[in-house]
């Protein structure tokens, strides 16, 4: 009994895990920094108001199958900023959200940067030309304990196996 119990759960398994598609690639693009001591460590200026630096990283989706119109997604997005001004702003964050058939989506979740931990707010939308997908994403972060609000726009690629 035992064992037919295993198979059952094994197979369930291997059914839900050949559903999730694996779409990660690149991002570039930029952050505005608000008023904070985040923007204080990159312009080298106490009491800056702003300033916009560069992002470069790499974003790890796993899209879930679902239903005909709407897909479910997983993202861990991993940046490094204002290598522009000679400083290292690394940042991380995981996003739980979905896509619809035309490609608009959003997400929510957390962040951890050099200015502590917050929340991020994603939306955006994937172009696709056959097997290539070309995300354009803004994402909003809300003052943290150690630095002001941000928006964010990233860019990227990855490319569809099926």
């Amino acid at each position: 009994m035992k064992k037919i119990i295993f198979l059952i759960i094994l197979g369930i398994s291997v059914k839900c895990y050949s559903q999730v598609q694996n779409l990660s690639g690149p991002r570039i693009g930029f952050t505005l920094l608000m008023d904070g001591e985040t923007t204080d460590y990159v312009t080298g200026i106490d009491g800056s108001p702003s300033t916009f630096i560069s992002q470069y990283g790499w974003q790890y989706e796993s899209r879930f199958a679902s239903g005909e119109n709407i897909t479910g997604l997983v993202e861990w997005v991993l940046l490094v900023g204002a290598m522009e001004r000679g400083k290292f702003l690394p940042s991380i964050s995981s996003l739980v959200g979905f896509r619809n058939s035309e490609g608009i989506e959003m997400g929510f979740g957390p962040n951890l940067s050099l200015g502590g931990i917050g929340v991020v707010f994603g939306f955006g939308m994937t172009m696709t030309s056959g097997k290539l997908n070309i995300p354009i994403n803004f994402v909003y972060s809300p003052q943290k304990e150690n630095s002001g609000s941000s928006f964010n726009v990233l860019l990227g690629f990855n490319m569809s196996k099926n």
